[in-house]
């Protein structure tokens, strides 16, 4: 059997035309989560029929979505989740893992070379860009002779501006962020406290605590700002 896949994740309230044409004759649609409103779902409903986690900013409205899925498609299994570290530990009875949150695209294969290895997919943001990141998706294909997933990059239209960010205020924000972290304080604490953009917040503690000793300018470089800015 013949499928086109969808996958997409983090669309925050947003679905971009060009994502709509790119999901055009999808069998399925796989949603990563941070869906962030039932219209999106019930607009990708329109499309093909969709299968989707909840996502961390995915509020009440959320709360009948799974935190995660382990489904068959077209012959393959295939676990999702909104994080990456919530994948199980073992994931060699799985041909794909996919994942969101970090709104960066990843493709990674996992396991030894031959039968059994996973292939790790986050298919990065189609929402709303986030600082100088780019703007993807994925389609999986699935065919008699075997699959495939390809990154699919929706360039932003030339009158959609990047937020104007002042590389000393992020910098000094980043620092602010680390100080709090080692004092114990959570995500909500501290945007709450600082008066700190939430998603920006959580980004530099997920960066601090999974990067042992990093510095701000480490933060800098791994959220793509350092040098761009």
């Amino acid at each position: 059997m013949n499928m086109k896949i969808g996958v997409l994740s983090d669309t925050h309230d947003l679905l971009r035309p060009e994502a709509i044409d790119a999901l055009q004759g999808c069998d399925t649609i796989l949603h990563a989560g941070d869906i962030s409103s039932r219209r999106i779902l019930d607009k990708l409903e329109e499309i093909a029929p969709v299968k989707a986690v909840r996502g961390n900013n995915d509020g009440e409205w959320a709360e009948g979505l799974p935190l995660f899925l382990d489904i068959s498609l077209g012959g393959l299994r295939i676990y999702m989740t909104h994080k990456k570290k919530d994948l199980p530990q073992d994931l060699g009875g799985y041909d794909l893992a996919i994942y969101g949150h970090s709104h960066r695209y990843e493709s990674v294969w996992q396991g030894p070379a031959g039968k059994g290895r996973t292939l790790l997919l986050n298919p990065g943001s189609c929402g709303p860009r986030r600082f100088m990141q780019p703007i993807t998706m994925a389609i999986l294909r699935i065919e008699a002779d075997g699959w495939d997933a390809k990154q699919i990059l929706i360039p932003h239209a030339g009158k959609e501006k990047m937020p104007q960010i002042d590389s000393g205020n992020v910098y000094g924000q980043i620092e602010i962020v680390i100080r709090d972290t080692e004092k114990g304080l959570g995500v909500d604490s501290i945007a709450q406290k600082r008066g700190f953009d939430r998603e920006l917040v959580e980004q530099i503690v997920r960066l601090y605590v999974t990067h042992p000793g990093v510095t701000a300018d480490g933060i800098m470089t791994k959220m793509g700002l350092l040098g761009k800015l």
